[in-house]
């Protein structure tokens, strides 16, 4: 009675009594997880999908980037998280084709992953230096079968797509080419401007404004079909290279074990943001294009591309050391 008179007569007083602090529900937040750096392909799409998704959940979504061992750090996070929807990875067919690349890792790319959702398609280029002389893909190709080995290629680094993109094309054309691994993809397309390498993959992005700018000639599209951004240009099927389909896809996963309710709802709410106008232009700027697709549809291609660039891995012998 008396500590009770005694803060009364402080409160009537205008005095300010110690806060009491009690115990309240911290939002949760959700992470969406690029294991690569700002400004790639993968992180457009996380920047592009979370504040609507955010939104549709009823909590924030922010976007981390865990860089580091070719996407494998991040997506190790993501497989050792509680599989309650509030850690999500963001990655590209990198992820599966790390499952024959790298034997020894911690997680499985297919068993310790939910496929939620396909975000998107990119599409790489085939180009080479003006000083080559080559016009063509079948110019490349003729090039290396004169001289095996005496041509060479750069990649941002073993085991990228990049990289899995030439063996597939050296690998149907039986050609040999050299591989030379940069640490990451801009000391590659310097040196590649630079003409001290012949030939590339490069995203539509990236070499958009140096083909514009005569700095390198594009021989190929290594899709199924040729692009808006440029018309003009062949697949590689067309160009004489053979059946070359070395696209990029984007997607969504979560944590084994989650909710079947959970992942159809994840899955609906980015199917309807991927739909949108915004996301349209934001993707059309670097070549891509949004491909919401059905739930079963989505997991039935990460199955099937595990497989494709598993078997282009055995046969080619390509290690990511």
């Amino acid at each position: 009675m008396n500590s009770r008179r005694s803060a009364l007569a402080l409160l009537a007083a205008g005095a300010t009594l110690p806060r009491v602090a009690f115990a309240q529900p911290s939002q949760q937040v959700m992470r969406l997880i690029v294991p690569f750096t700002q400004g790639t392909g993968m992180d457009m799409v996380a920047r592009t999908v979370a504040p609507g998704l955010g939104e549709k959940m009823g909590r924030p979504a922010i976007v981390e980037n865990r860089p580091g061992a070719s996407g494998n750090i991040g997506a190790e996070q993501v497989a050792q998280a509680a599989p309650d929807g509030n850690t999500i990875l963001v990655s590209a067919n990198t992820l599966v084709m790390a499952r024959t690349l790298y034997p020894k890792l911690n997680f499985d790319p297919l068993a310790d992953f939910t496929p939620i959702a396909l975000a998107a398609w990119g599409q790489l280029l085939l180009v080479t230096h003006p000083r080559t002389g080559f016009k063509t893909a079948a110019d490349l190709l003729a090039a290396a079968r004169a001289k095996p080995g005496s041509l060479n290629y750069a990649s941002p680094g073993a085991g990228t797509p990049h990289h899995m993109s030439m063996e597939m094309l050296k690998s149907v054309n039986q050609v040999f080419i050299t591989h030379i691994a940069y640490r990451g993809t801009a000391p590659a397309v310097q040196d590649m401007v630079g003409g001290h390498v012949d030939t590339m993959f490069m995203p539509i992005h990236v070499a958009l404004p140096l083909i514009r700018a005569g700095r390198l000639v594009v021989l190929g599209l290594g899709g199924t079909a040729r692009h808006p951004l440029l018309p003009e240009v062949p697949t590689l099927k067309e160009a004489g290279a053979g059946d070359v389909n070395v696209a990029m896809w984007y997607g969504f996963f979560g944590p084994k074990g989650m909710a079947p309710d959970l992942v159809e709802r994840l899955h609906r709410e980015i199917n309807q943001l991927l739909g949108s106008a915004e996301a349209a232009r934001a993707f059309g700027t670097q070549g891509m294009d949004a491909a919401p697709v059905s739930l079963k549809e989505y997991q039935q291609l990460v199955r099937t591309d595990s497989e494709r660039w598993a078997n282009l891995i055995q046969t080619q012998r390509i290690t990511a050391d």
